[in-house]
């Protein structure tokens, strides 16, 4: 291994609803553009429920007796003490198991309170079913516990005495089980059969919506326009029959371009892109041999088209089905400027959808014709209605302008698709739409005011009106009873403390700090006491590989304190777009009055007497330059949470800044912050420590221009004779930890890397060097220091399940070599910092631990605390010693990441790195760690601690 570069309070009154004005804030027509009186309407509502709730405590403190002795009181105390059961399960099968552990993290996030109990289920690979600990769900990936369930989770014998169990222990299910025996019907006939109540649609229509030709078959049968398609079924492929669909279909049967996909598989799983039959048959082959699915679809290429997709919310009541299609999403592909991907294959496939890339971006609501919109929401709502759909959905189709033709077998007169503008295909059914904090489902929920807990919660309550036995839950003296605090941006009283989150700038690592801020920020905002406003760091003019960090030229970087909405992107490019969009005047007009015509179509919820109305309010950016959004921080006596990694971010500058104005501000300080990010300044920092077991590694620093200019074979031949070692890691000098560093092996690895460097690559393909490896993402700009190390070889660490026992999941590991890479966090006072538990990370290919295994759920393996089968508890004592002094020789404070390898023997410490503003995104080791601490410290616990020990420091 290398160096690790790695309650909704739903407010009700007895009183009679001709008397309320208004009883909901969107009953208020001008709830969109009135903001102020939307605020003022909740935060009344609020402040009633408040006052009602205090009478109730006064009530019940003044005398036992009296209640006890009124029935009707006595019931109405125990309705609204009544709290919701709600089992969450997660897992599956499925490839998807580790974006299903995702889902489960954030809804687990926005859902739980003290009127709603959620209780944690895990199905691994097999079918087996657990009960897991809440602490469980945020572990990066299911490999990261899947060995240790027999030990630290409850199992069950069968799937029946698991449906047992859930029968008596939970009164709803929510299932975010993606892709096989979630969204197929499996999960959902097994509740059926035990008479357990879930969220979301029925077992018979699952099955029906999930196989994507058959769906496809009825979409046809209902007037649809479909796109055409072959279905090849198990081993027996047809030639022939193939070479005349692409006959029949004017398609070139030796290059022509077509899709294949598994035709029982979700998030793009094994969709790719084929040219021709025999290449089209030898893909198809593939999905069957790799055990995707043994029913396989070829598509027409749809040349010309933009994809889309729409969120379906059901507000009806009971079985009645009212289908609202939110504001839909427009998928824009673009590979321009991206040398390393053939542009001819674009494909919204498994990596870009849940990865953060330039390659991909969205657009809500769509760039379309405005007929063609309503086109969309008439006919997904449609689709909602006849598949039979239950409670929310996520519809995906594609818009072909009406100068792209396509062929149909339906009767154009009856096909529903078929607008002024062009022609709309509805092609996926997600039954169980994926819901990471910046999911579709959230993106489109916030556009129309819906904040995450508020659209979860509803989604809940929804489903509860279809069970009479939920019925206590439904109604108004008994509904959910808590507002949702993590969400809400307009509920927040004035005394709250004013907390600005920021997040992005210029380095390579800005997409990461995306997903750190929006983690933080929406953690803080749980927080009653607290106001938090997330914040977009972005140059001027653009990205630009200028490092001059001249104070005029920061103090002049742009600022966007941004509304709720706008945070909710995959990359800071987008959010930048979406900001420049919003104050646009032509299409902010457009995007209010496709928002207000959906709310209107919402008011159906008014109904229900536990929806309080939309959380959310529907403000424009805001842009300031970095001078003057400090002197506004200032002024609110603010304190600054910094998420930006890298750059500006991490050097010290922004500190500096924000020290000359008082402002108080997270992490370490000026000086401690500007020697860790150049990693030769850290080492020499510690290079007095080898007595005390605290070791560094030997570096060289070489330009950029040096690299590019002079022969390759020379530079190489003197780097190793001056490292002594043969096999070299290379990394940004002055960048964070996640881009850029690879392992290179000869002379000619080098010269791959330079020409990416020359060449301004975004990532090194797969095996680009000459020892296999995954992804590697490369710094953009690239940067002018780079740094060279000996590599240090350490034993692979495997976690298997090939056993005797199917069931067991087994740490493999040599240990010839005595050294294992880790990374700990610090957290605590200056002077005064301590280690938490290091983590040992498990790559799964190559010697680099990749981007997605470091940040992105769903991937990677961390173990916390490290096994003892690897590492004893004195070794890792005397480690986790040392670690603390490292960070306070450093001046460290707040928290902070260090990156090093351990002696297992000796609990030496060999030290990588230090990242003073460290990846804070939902999978982090951070989270993991503090989660192992006595008692447990939870994500929102966490981030608060932190933000208090700025305070703290302020003081």
């Amino acid at each position: 291994m290398a160096s690790l570069s790695s309650s909704i309070h739903y407010i009700t009154t007895n009183s009679n609803k001709d008397d309320e004005a208004p009883r909901f804030a969107f009953q208020n027509k001008s709830f969109v553009s009135t903001s102020n009186l939307s605020k003022k309407l909740v935060w009344k509502k609020n402040l009633l429920y408040k006052q009602q709730q205090q009478q109730l405590c006064l009530i019940t403190k003044a005398s036992t007796t009296d209640v006890i002795d009124d029935p009707i009181v006595e019931n109405e105390v125990k309705e609204k003490d009544r709290v919701l059961r709600v089992g969450l399960i997660c897992g599956g099968p499925s490839a998807e198991r580790g974006i299903s552990l995702n889902s489960a993290r954030s809804v687990l996030d926005h859902i739980q309170g003290d009127d709603l109990d959620v209780r944690c289920y895990y199905i691994d690979c097999n079918l087996n079913a657990f009960a897991i600990s809440s602490a469980q769900v945020y572990s990066n990936t299911p490999a990261d516990f899947d060995f240790k369930l027999e030990s630290l989770a409850q199992s069950f014998q069968s799937l029946s005495e698991f449906t047992e169990h859930l029968a008596s222990s939970v009164d709803i299910v929510f299932p975010v089980i993606h892709g096989r025996f979630g969204e197929d019907g499996g999960i959902q006939e097994l509740l059926e059969k035990a008479n357990v109540p879930f969220v979301g649609t029925p077992s018979f229509e699952c099955s029906r919506a999930f196989d994507k030709f058959e769906a496809s078959m009825e979409l046809k049968k209902q007037g649809f326009v479909t796109i055409p398609s072959f279905l090849l079924q198990g081993r027996s492929l047809s030639e022939s029959e193939l070479f005349n669909w692409f006959e029949r279909n004017q398609i070139d049967s030796n290059s022509g371009k077509v899709v294949v996909k598994p035709a029982r598989a979700g998030s793009s799983i094994g969709v790719t892109v084929a040219y021709g039959v025999d290449d089209a048959i030898k893909k198809a082959n593939n999905i069957i041999s790799e055990g995707i699915d043994d029913k396989v679809i070829i598509e027409i290429f749809l040349e010309g088209g933009s994809e889309f997709t729409a969120i379906v919310l059901d507000i009806g009541s009971g079985f009645n089905c009212h289908p609202v299609v939110l504001l839909p999403t427009e998928v824009e592909l673009n590979f321009h400027g991206s040398k390393d991907v053939k542009e001819d294959d674009a494909i919204f496939n498994y990596r870009r959808k849940y990865l953060p890339t330039q390659q991909v971006a969205y657009h809500t609501p769509p760039r379309f014709p405005t007929d063609v919109i309503e086109h969309i929401r008439r006919g997904a709502s449609l689709l909602f209605q006849r598949f039979g759909l239950r409670d929310f959905a996520r519809i995906d189709g594609w818009f072909l302008p009406s100068s792209v033709h396509i062929s149909s077998s339906t009767d154009k007169d009856t096909e529903f698709g078929r607008s002024k503008s062009g022609t709309i295909l509805f092609t996926d059914i997600n039954l169980i739409s994926g819901m990471e904090q910046t999911s579709f489902l959230f993106q489109q929920a916030s556009k129309v005011g819906f904040s995450h807990s508020n659209i979860l919660r509803t989604i809940i309550q929804r489903a509860c009106l279809r069970f009479p036995v939920l019925a206590p839950y439904s109604n108004a003296s008994s509904a959910l009873s808590t507002l949702p605090k993590s969400t809400s941006v307009i509920l927040k009283n004035k005394g709250a403390k004013q907390v600005f989150v920021i997040f992005g700038g210029d380095t390579s690592e800005r997409q990461v700090s995306l997903m750190s801020g929006t983690n933080v920020w929406l953690n803080l905002a749980a927080f009653d006491d607290l106001e938090v406003t997330p914040c977009l760091l972005s140059p001027p003019n653009g990205y630009s590989s200028n490092e001059d960090k001249k104070e005029c030229d920061v103090l002049s970087k742009t600022v966007w304190s941004l509304p709720y909405s706008l945070v909710l992107r995959h990359t800071t490019e987008e959010v930048l777009a979406a900001c420049l969009e919003a104050i646009e005047p032509a299409r902010a007009t457009l995007t209010a009055q496709l928002r207000n015509q959906v709310m209107v179509d919402l008011e159906g919820l008014s109904k229900h007497s536990w929806f309080t109305g939309f959380d959310i309010s529907d403000v424009p950016p805001v842009k300031f330059s970095l001078e003057h959004w400090i002197k506004h921080v200032k002024e609110v006596q603010g304190t600054v949470f910094i998420a930006v990694h890298g750059g500006i971010g991490e050097d010290g500058t922004i500190q500096s800044l924000l020290e000359a104005e008082g402002v108080p501000y997270t992490g370490p300080g000026v000086f401690s912050s500007k020697t860790c990010m150049d990693k030769v300044e850290t080492s020499l920092a510690l290079s007095h420590l080898a007595n005390l077991g605290v070791l560094t590694i030997q570096k060289d620093v070489r330009r950029k221009e040096e690299l590019l200019s002079m022969p390759i074979l020379d530079i190489w031949l003197d780097l190793t004779e001056k490292l002594q070692s043969e096999t070299l890691c290379i990394k940004p000098a002055r960048d964070g930890c996640s881009t850029g560093v690879a392992r290179l092996r000869s002379s000619e690895d080098l010269a791959v890397y330079a020409n990416a460097l020359r060449n301004c690559l975004l990532r090194l393909p797969s095996n680009s060097l000459s020892k296999a490896h995954g992804v590697i993402e490369m710094p953009n700009p690239p940067p002018e220091l780079l740094i060279f190390e000996p590599f240090v070889e350490t034993d692979d660490i495997i976690v298997s399940s090939k056993s005797t026992n199917e069931n067991s999941h087994h740490l493999m590991w040599k240990g010839h070599s005595r050294w294992v890479e880790v990374t700990v966090g610090v957290i605590g006072q200056f002077g005064a910092m301590r280690s938490l538990s290091p983590s040992v990370t498990v790559k799964e290919s190559g010697d680099i631990l990749s981007l997605e295994e470091k940040f992105q759920g769903g991937t990677g393996i961390n173990l916390t605390p490290p096994p003892s089968s690897i590492i004893s508890k004195d070794a890792l004592k005397r480690c986790k010693d040392r670690i603390a002094i490292i960070a306070n020789t450093l001046g460290l404070e707040g928290f902070s990441r260090i990156d090093a390898f351990v002696n297992v023997d000796s609990g030496e410490v060999l030290i990588i790195e230090v990242n003073t503003v460290p990846g804070m995104t939902p999978s982090t080791v951070l989270i993991h760690q503090a989660l192992s601490e006595q008692p447990p410290m939870y994500p929102q616990q966490f981030f608060r601690t932190l933000l208090d020990l700025a305070s703290e420091r302020s003081k």
